[in-house]
């Protein structure tokens, strides 16, 4: 919030913070309920498999099932957002993927297909990889760019056919200030990943929308522009990513641009109530009261309940005075 914020806004702001402090400490938690199963290889249910789930906003809020017998695994007690979903087993790669949970829609069951692991020529096991994996996020997150990338770099010798971990690096690097070399890496991962029949127009569009973070973050807003548009193009209906570039513009107060692309998620997926959150915020940031409100009663339509909807209410009824 800048100096030159109407007074008002001001005030909302500090009525955020003194909401945030308990409310936000329980966000995460809810009524949602995600499940699926997790298979091999040869297509057969896998037993005994370890499947963990991860807050996106809160990393210490984490949970951990096994799959049973038929390869089924559950969780209840979710709040709406992002989660990351991890698996791991004996052979197999380890798998990852962002998923999004809704407290009022039934959640559509996650199927995870485990694909064989790639001969490693390092000395490591797979189950040592994945804690290197599992290290080298945490890391991440909490600032710890150099011992990070150590770690990736340690899981990446143990799986050379894993490109997929360059991005993560990159991100270091791109964290790091060392823009030259993060571009050089997510270029690479770009080139890889025209193989990759599965997972490689993701892995694309990551990259490119960490080159446009890159350049945002050298104060290059037209080169990083013109990454985020390719980062969309490449994946047009990954609700996610538009959301996740929002953010990116959001933490730079690039507000516009922030706005144009959460409602780019809201379009992709209206019932998922998190971009009308996130632009409640970026209007209240640029004082537009109306429309704040406007979006933060399409977040209530779709999260009437829990610890976001009871600050979003707080906030509704101040602004509406």
């Amino acid at each position: 919030m800048t100096s030159r914020t109407a007074k008002v806004v001001l005030s909302i702001a500090a009525l955020i913070a003194v909401a945030a402090g308990p409310a936000f400490s329980q966000a995460g938690r809810g009524k949602g309920r995600l499940g699926g199963t997790v298979t091999g290889p040869d297509g057969a249910p896998l037993a005994g498999v370890k499947v963990t789930l991860t807050f996106s906003e809160n990393s210490g809020l984490s949970m951990e099932a096994t799959t049973g017998k038929k390869g089924d695994w559950s969780f209840i007690g979710l709040g709406t957002g992002n989660w990351t979903l991890t698996a791991s087993a004996p052979g197999c790669e380890p798998f990852e993927k962002t998923v999004n949970v809704s407290q009022l829609d039934v959640n559509p069951k996650v199927q995870i297909a485990m694909k064989k692991a790639e001969k490693a020529s390092g000395v490591l096991s797979d189950e040592k990889s994945v804690e290197l994996l599992e290290q080298g996020n945490q890391l991440y997150k909490d600032g710890k760019y150099d011992e990070a990338i150590a770690a990736y770099q340690k899981f990446q010798e143990a799986n050379p056919g894993l490109y997929q971990i360059q991005i993560s690096v990159a991100d270091c690097y791109r964290e790091k200030g060392e823009h030259e070399k993060a571009i050089a890496l997510y270029n690479e991962a770009i080139a890889l990943s025209a193989s990759d029949a599965t997972l490689g127009k993701e892995m694309a569009a990551r990259s490119l929308a960490g080159i446009g973070n890159s350049y945002l973050k050298q104060g290059k807003l037209e080169e990083a522009q013109g990454f985020f548009q390719k980062s969309i193009e490449t994946s047009p209906n990954d609700e996610i990513l538009a959301y996740n570039v929002g953010e990116i513009y959001f933490s730079s107060q690039s507000l516009d641009q922030a706005i144009r692309y959460f409602e780019l998620a809201a379009q992709i997926k209206p019932t998922w109530p998190d971009p009308f959150l996130k632009l409640g915020y970026v209007y209240l940031n640029k004082a537009d009261n109306a429309k704040a409100a406007e979006n933060f009663e399409k977040f209530l339509a779709l999260e009437p309940e829990g610890e976001r909807a009871a600050l979003a209410k707080n906030i509704l009824s101040f602004i509406k005075k």
